[in-house]
């Protein structure tokens, strides 16, 4: 906003927007029918050109993938759950707060869902057979 530093640049902007006001002013005085339906046309046409943009530049792949991503983590996430057992606790039976803190202090780990293999690793490979 280096512009704004000089002084006559500033008196041009503040005249041009005092200019437009009395134009609008005067437009609205004389037939106010008139600018109504330029005035609808105008927010009709920039709705419609905000909402070809959104949908056209916000429909990425990548924003389609994140959202096939959250809802697979969603399926998993309840999937764990009704397996491990475990149901929803509601406030209203917390009960106590030591309780609270001793429940939570011998909470287990959720158990992983990767597995170890073994395999050969202690022979060596005959290299001479390739």
């Amino acid at each position: 906003m280096a512009f704004l530093k000089n002084r006559t640049s500033v008196f041009v902007v503040w005249g041009l927007i005092i200019l437009a006001l009395i134009g609008l002013f005067s437009q609205f005085t004389v037939n106010p029918a008139g600018f109504i339906q330029k005035l609808a046309g105008i927010v009709i046409i920039g709705f419609a050109i905000y909402f070809l943009v959104r949908k056209f530049l916000h429909s990425s792949p990548q924003r389609k993938e994140q959202r096939a991503f959250l809802k697979a983590a969603k399926k998993s996430k309840k999937r764990l759950q009704q397996k491990s057992g475990d149901t929803t606790v509601k406030s209203s039976s917390l009960g106590t707060l030591t309780t609270l803190k001793k429940s939570s202090k011998t909470k287990k780990k959720s158990p992983s869902h990767l597995k170890v293999i073994d395999g050969k690793k202690g022979k060596k490979k005959n290299r001479a057979s390739f």
